[in-house]
């Protein structure tokens, strides 16, 4: 679904340039013990030393990537019920004080990313559609909604591609519905 949706983005905006980004191939460092202290020197006030310092370059070389696009198409299957590990890594780079949000006493924490959209397709093998009982076990959807809406995203599209795993007819069937649910939000993207 995410192949379908940048293909029909390309024929509907020629001139934007579209990156994509695999996180299975990505270099992403490792956020570590120095990366860690690096990230609490910043929320204390304190000065790096030199290995929290390499650290930070190497974690704000990745969110100044993910920071430099206007629009952002984001293809989440869903892995026992929530997210691959790659991209629980990528989001644990990218969610740092002063680069990707902010928090100050008075008004807590506020997100830096802002006036940009947000697609993110989720891939289930099962149904997890809200009203059911297997809602509950939808952690994929709503981590994503919590992450983007923490660092600042309002305006996050949802399309959802599941059962995957139902058969022909009701694959079929859910590549049909999301189909749908992209050409929909292709025209305001």
């Amino acid at each position: 679904m995410a192949r379908y949706f940048l293909a029909e983005y390309r024929k509907r905006h020629p001139q934007d340039t579209i990156e994509t980004l695999d996180l299975w191939d990505a270099k992403l460092p490792r956020f570590d013990k120095d990366a860690l202290e690096a990230k609490y020197a910043i929320l204390h006030g304190k000065t790096h030393t030199e290995e929290q310092k390499r650290a930070w370059e190497e974690v704000k070389r990745v969110v100044r990537h993910f920071l430099a696009a206007d629009k952002y198409l984001f293809s989440v299957p869903m892995w026992n019920f929530g997210i691959p590990y790659t991209l629980k890594h990528y989001i644990d780079v990218l969610v740092q004080p002063g680069l990707t949000f902010s928090w100050s006493p008075e008004g807590g924490y506020t997100g830096l990313v802002t006036g940009r959209p947000a697609a993110v397709i989720y891939a289930r093998g099962g149904s997890y559609a809200k009203g059911t009982p297997a809602e509950a076990y939808d952690q994929q959807s709503r981590y994503m909604a919590q992450v983007l809406g923490f660092i600042g995203f309002r305006n996050i599209q949802e399309i959802t591609v599941e059962p995957t795993l139902g058969g022909p007819e009701a694959k079929a069937d859910a590549i049909s519905k999301a189909t749908s649910q992209v050409n929909g939000i292709l025209d305001s993207f």
